[in-house]
């Protein structure tokens, strides 16, 4: 059960309500925003500044997919490993691909643009003092000054958020292998997934 209470969405500020389209999404869909309701201005901040990420992004959808299932898994969040967002099936990401992200330095099935997007990732959640002047050299050889901004806001985004997530332990609509609390470590490769719209 998770650890914050999940309001009805008849409880929603209804500003907030229509800016998610609340009533046409699963609860699944709904995700944190269930919680972050109890603080209807601070919540409709967040769907503001997410959703100018995403309408504004240069990154591929795909890139940008991968990169925030490496962060769940860090994170061991398990709605975020559970879920995959049909805008990046749509532009190509397979299972196959999210599979790779075991070992994404040896994935033939990732691009050389999206392996240093995952190593800026890892390195991110594991050891973020640890960026060098080679990481950024690395990420230049692929991406703009721009997309690397861009990047590393979508990685602080999916650690945080992703973080929170996994402390507010909102499993229930979850498949069960993501349920599962005698599993110490669960993965995104290795699980039944969701198609979520978005």
């Amino acid at each position: 059960m998770s650890r914050i209470q999940k309001l009805a969405i008849e409880d929603w500020d209804p500003e907030l309500r229509a800016l998610t389209a609340a009533d046409e999404a699963t609860p699944l869909e709904q995700g944190m925003m269930r919680m972050m309701a109890h603080t209807p201005e601070m919540a409709k901040g967040m769907i503001a500044f997410s959703g100018a990420m995403f309408k504004n992004r240069t990154l591929p959808r795909r890139l940008v997919e991968l990169v925030r299932l490496r962060v769940a898994f860090h994170n061991q969040c398990r709605s975020c490993m559970a879920i995959r967002y049909k805008t990046a099936v749509d532009d190509g990401m397979t299972e196959g691909m999210v599979c790779s992200l075991e070992r994404p330095q040896e994935a033939a099935d990732l691009t050389d643009a999206e392996k240093s997007a995952l190593r800026y990732a890892e390195i991110s959640c594991l050891d973020h003092l640890g960026i060098s002047e080679a990481t950024f050299d690395d990420l230049r050889d692929y991406f703009t000054e721009a997309q690397i901004v861009e990047l590393g806001m979508f990685i602080a985004f999916f650690i945080g958020f992703g973080r929170l997530s996994a402390a507010w332990d909102m499993i229930e609509e979850l498949p069960q292998a993501f349920q599962d609390k005698q599993a110490a470590v669960v993965t995104p490769w290795r699980e039944e997934s969701i198609l979520v719209r978005g």
